[in-house]
């Protein structure tokens, strides 16, 4: 199971969020642009990172 604590995420770089997540034993992590169209369907061991200018603005779980 992955590490759940996902508020660590906002303020990293999206490469610095992925090497975290991987190591916190994420399976997938989705990187996205804000307001980017996503499908809803909830997949356990998804990290989603909403990114803007290479930066993590957010995290979630699915």
């Amino acid at each position: 199971m992955a590490d759940d604590r996902t508020g660590e995420f906002p303020g990293l770089s999206a490469e610095e969020a992925g090497e975290l997540a991987r190591a916190r034993g994420w399976d997938t992590v989705r990187v996205l642009e804000p307001g980017a169209m996503i499908t809803m369907e909830y997949r356990e061991g998804r990290l989603n990172l909403t990114v803007r200018d290479g930066v993590v603005e957010r995290a979630w779980e699915g």
